[in-house]
């Protein structure tokens, strides 16, 4: 048997240096659940949804199904890590050590040649995003989800935790808690995306734990094929990636969504 090398044969398993606009102790508690919220200037209502997962997640035993989670040990991880002040439009604009990750992973060329939109999240939040001009003047929403949520409050609420609520099983109560990033989209009545829509999620530092949310709403007629990839580095301690993903697909619509991960 050939004896293989895993950190040198993995070509996504560097590390960046950090420089971070914000990072907090290790642990989850309540306060980590309101500080979150309090950042991000979230509507009372979406704090008191996240508190009330808090309730449920530390109620909840590990899941009996699937593979044996029972080690993770939940206070040695980093909650939420605000990577940048603000989302760009764009690569230039971003951090050296940011934007050389995504060279590395070639994500810039991906976009230039096969995307509609793209979105790139780093650590908790969606640091850089793009959508073309042509799908913007036709109604469709791609933002973050964070933004979603902001500019688009009464969809969202409408369809927010309908597919996966947070007393779905632990961790989805840890996502509802602590989510941060992801992907919100919106495709009008009878529009065809035909280019995909993309977001990347990448883990940097070590021990950090991430949770984004995506909620895709394809209105009737509607088509879109959407992918999402991850990678983190390789560490001897454990990361964690906890990721929810809502699709709603109203009458004649149809979704593709991909997902490619490590």
């Amino acid at each position: 048997m050939q004896d293989l090398n895993f950190q040198t044969e993995y070509k996504e398993g560097f590390s960046m240096p950090e420089n971070y606009v914000y990072k907090p102790e290790k642990g989850l508690s309540e306060d980590i659940v309101r500080k979150i919220s309090g950042m991000k200037q979230e509507p009372s209502w979406m704090l008191e949804y996240r508190l009330k997962a808090f309730e449920h997640f530390t109620a909840r035993q590990i899941p009996s199904w699937g593979a044996d989670l029972s080690a993770i040990d939940f206070e040695d991880i980093y909650y939420y890590i605000k990577p940048t002040d603000a989302q760009v439009g764009n690569w230039d604009l971003l951090p050296d050590e940011i934007k050389e990750t995504y060279e590395k992973l070639k994500i810039p060329q991906v976009e230039r040649e096969m995307l509609a939109g793209v979105k790139a999240q780093y650590e908790s939040e969606v640091i850089y995003g793009s959508l073309m001009k042509k799908l913007k003047d036709i109604g469709v929403v791609f933002l973050d989800t964070d933004s979603g949520l902001r500019e688009h409050e009464e969809l969202f609420k409408k369809y927010f935790g309908t597919v996966i609520p947070y007393s779905d099983n632990k961790f989805a109560s840890l996502n509802s808690a602590v989510w941060s990033g992801g992907s919100f989209i919106y495709i009008p009545k009878g529009v065809k995306v035909e280019l995909p829509l993309q977001a990347y999620f990448r883990i940097n530092a070590k021990n950090m734990g991430q949770f984004e949310r995506t909620l895709i709403i394809a209105d009737e007629g509607s088509e879109l094929h959407y992918i999402e990839g991850c990678s983190a580095p390789v560490y001897s301690s454990d990361s964690l990636h906890a990721a929810v993903v809502e699709i709603i697909c109203l009458p004649n619509s149809k979704v593709r969504y991909t997902t490619i991960q490590n």
